[in-house]
């Protein structure tokens, strides 16, 4: 028996040891998982936190645990989701503009940078969509739906996102130039 799988049954029981267990073998990527969504490290640790709770007192809801790790990823996420909406005024402009380069030549370009450096420094609004479409993998109408916004508004931020990750990009290959 896996140690996961062990501490999720254990879990079910509502065994501290176990919980304590799956709290320190998933902190440390949920903690970044919702410091991805809200920029401050404290905001993403109450949704860590928080989200942690709902777990153990939802464990039950889960089913297997070979699930548990994403069941968990979706509660950080949608909490984090559920910490801007409550704590953050987002502007989303509701204006296309046309990409400037293709999705691949896109994610050639994600490799080259530091993406919690990135994260620090995106417009909230740019971050929240870049992150449920990049890394949730949810579709424009998925998007829309939960931050309640239009099909449009999702397209055109990350768009926006897409553009300002490339000029992000350059400033900073001609800041390393410069000082070369």
């Amino acid at each position: 028996m896996s140690n996961l799988e062990e501490n999720f049954i254990l879990a079910k029981k509502q065994d501290r040891r176990a919980q304590k267990a799956l709290y320190e073998m998933f902190s440390g990527k949920m903690l970044a998982v919702a410091n991805s969504y809200t920029n401050n490290f404290h905001d993403a640790e109450d949704i860590l936190l928080h989200a942690f709770l709902k777990c153990f007192t939802k464990i039950e809801e889960c089913r297997d645990w070979k699930s548990f790790p994403f069941w968990l990823r979706k509660i950080i996420v949608n909490d984090s989701i559920s910490f801007i909406r409550k704590n953050k005024n987002i502007l989303y402009a509701d204006v296309e503009i046309a990409d400037d380069f293709s999705d691949e030549e896109f994610e050639e370009k994600l490799e080259e940078i530091d993406l919690e450096e990135i994260f620090s420094k995106m417009p909230a609004g740019y971050r929240l969509i870049f992150n449920l479409y990049v890394f949730e993998e949810k579709k424009h109408q998925e998007i829309a739906d939960i931050l309640n916004i239009s099909e449009g508004t999702s397209k055109s931020q990350l768009s926006k996102g897409k553009k300002w990750v490339a000029d992000f990009l350059r400033t900073n290959r001609k800041e390393k130039q410069n000082a070369e």
